[in-house]
């Protein structure tokens, strides 16, 4: 109804507690999505490693609630669902309808990582979007685990435009043995589909429980609140942010076919009004797994930009909306059709770790040196004694970077990849391979006043004839450190170590494997932070003692000499620091 002329009229106030209850409620049944899909999936990448992400959009399209599994996914999946869902077309979502979706040039990433999008109905009306994203094992293409050195996108896999899977609540089963039909391990792909589908089904139902307690106009008269109070909040955070232009420069090892590194270029402007990052610079596509999608360029920024705010700021379209992604079509920050993929991921982290470097000299209290900065895939596969296709996909962890007060973790994963560690049991139990040894690698660390984190090593036995794939990175040049830190160790990937026929092997290479071949991982470690000589002597010690240092490296590196028990031993160190700092010229 409209006011009379001459009045105004009033906004309706908005319930503090309400609006919690609802932001809350929303975040909570994508946090639900995350467990259905987690208690109901087949393969260890998925139902224990936790790769997948989940989200709720309204009906205009715009992401409201995310659950925390994955962040590299998150914004990808801004990227993605509203370009799946138009192209589907929006008035061909009837009640229970399910889209699947991979395309890589259409908002997607890498072809593994699928997303399952549902409409979601109350009383005949369509008010939202579930969404779940599943990194699938095995989606066809030229090696198990669909990770290689591939030139082509079509070398990778089976790629899947928006298409129906599921029709009012039921799979649409020529739809799906056609996917089927593509793929090795399909026992375990049809079961993480189908945990996708109970995911987004226990998604839509929380929404509805929500919009039947409140009604559908309080509901999105609330959604809307929740994206304007993320809005608020986000320009307030970025106040505190310098604003200014920052630049950094790197690159990706090789391309798995050249020796020539992949040149990464970052130019991040921060004002008022939002971030910019521009990648304007970085190499052009290559025909090798180096390639990263325009989404996940975004999804790198995005979280970068995330991580430098409040840890309880909301994460939707308020917050996304200052968000400004500048990648030239045709580079590896948005490779266009018909450019490979697969190694995407690889490149988006360590565009991540640029932004960082390009921050840390007007934030150097809130940025890390450099971290592991890959996805650092290990894929294998074959057939078993019965006949079936197996194919089994980890990542592995490494060094993260130091802080300024705080040393780097060992042996995680870095920035926006959160996925778990597969359990040696777990993965011996399910698939034919014996893991020899996983550890620390010791004196990996980037050396510094605070050390970076410690890289692993994994080394993986098969019994029988087996298809290996290493699609990773960081065998030429460490992470970097800050202010005088050191870099940390490089990655090296090694066939049949401590044997005869040991050899090394490149950072991105398949070979077939007989019984008893090992592969062996040990990844970086992280960069360090201020010159390693400023370290606390009691630290380093302490680090001999662990196993992680040498007594060697504690005292050619940090200049700390401990005796055979790892104890310090005061005088001899204070002596030999002192005739550093004399050699350069530093004592008056």
């Amino acid at each position: 109804m409209t006011a009379p002329p001459g009045r105004r009229t009033r906004k309706r106030a908005t319930d503090p507690i309400r609006f919690e209850v609802i932001r809350n409620a929303l975040t909570q049944a994508t946090e639900e999505m995350a467990i259905a899909l987690r208690r109901s999936a087949y393969s260890t990448n998925v139902k224990t490693r936790q790769d997948f992400s989940c989200a709720f959009f309204d009906r205009d399209l715009r992401v409201i609630a995310q659950a925390f599994t994955q962040p590299v996914h998150l914004g990808s999946f801004v990227e993605h669902v509203p370009r799946a869902v138009r192209r589907f077309g929006i008035d061909k979502f009837g009640p229970g309808d399910m889209v699947l979706s991979n395309d890589p040039y259409g908002g997607g990433v890498h072809l593994n990582d699928i997303t399952l999008i549902g409409a979601v109905h109350w009383q005949g009306q369509l008010v939202g979007y579930t969404a779940c994203l599943a990194h699938h094992v095995d989606v066809g293409g030229g090696a198990p685990a669909s990770v290689g050195a591939f030139q082509e996108v079509f070398q990778e896999g089976v790629i899947i435009p928006a298409v129906r899977l599921v029709r009012a609540g039921k799979i649409v089963d020529d739809v799906f043995r056609l996917v089927l039909a593509q793929i090795r391990s399909k026992r375990e792909t049809a079961g993480d589909f189908r945990a996708q589908v109970a995911s987004n089904v226990t998604g839509a139902k929380r929404v509805c429980e929500l919009i039947d307690r409140y009604g559908l106009p309080e509901f999105e008269r609330y959604v809307n609140e929740i994206v304007e109070y993320t809005r608020r909040r986000t320009r307030s955070e970025l106040k505190k942010l310098p604003p200014g232009t920052y630049e950094a420069e790197g690159f990706v090892d090789n391309d798995g076919f050249t020796d020539e590194v992949v040149r990464l270029k970052v130019k991040v402007t921060v004002d008022a009004s939002g971030v910019v990052f521009d990648t304007t610079g970085s190499a052009r596509q290559r025909r090798a797994p180096v390639n990263s999608t325009f989404a996940q360029t975004f999804s790198a920024c995005a979280y970068a930009l995330r991580a430098l705010m409040d840890k309880d700021l909301p994460v939707n379209a308020g917050f996304y909306e200052f968000v400004k992604v500048i990648a030239p079509p045709g580079s590896v920050t948005n490779a266009v059709h018909p450019a490979p993929v697969v190694g995407g991921w690889e490149t988006h982290v360590r565009v991540n770790d640029l932004i960082f470097k390009a921050l840390s000299a007007a934030l150097p209290d809130a940025i890390c040196a450099g971290t592991k900065a890959m996805q650092c895939h290990a894929g294998f596969g074959g057939i078993q004694a019965e006949g079936d296709y197996y194919c089994f996909l980890e990542t592995l962890a490494g060094g993260y970077g130091a802080r300024s007060r705080k040393d780097g973790p060992d042996a995680v994963q870095s920035h926006g990849q959160n996925t778990e560690n597969a359990p040696v049991e777990e993965t011996e139990t399910n698939y034919p391979v014996r893991i020899l040894r996983y550890e620390l690698v010791a004196d990996s660390e980037g050396p510094g006043r605070q050390r970076g984190g410690l890289g692993l090593r994994r080394d993986y036995q098969f019994p029988g004839e087996t298809t290996f794939t290493v699609l990773a990175d960081r065998d030429r040049a460490g992470p970097h450190g800050l202010f005088g830190g050191l870099p940390g160790s490089v990655s090296s990937y090694v066939f049949n170590p401590d044997t005869s026929s040991a050899r090394a092997l490149g950072s991105k290479s398949t070979l077939q494997l007989q019984p008893g071949d090992v592969i062996s991982y040990r990844t970086s470690g992280g960069g360090g932070f201020y010159p390693p000589e400023k370290r606390d002597p009691e630290l380093v010690s302490i680090d001999v003692r662990d196993g992680k240092v040498s007594a060697a490296r504690a005292r050619s590196v940090y200049r700390v000499i401990t005796d055979s028990t790892g104890k310090v031993d005061a005088a001899a160190t204070a002596r030999l620091r002192k005739s550093g700092r004399r050699a350069r010229g530093q004592d008056a």
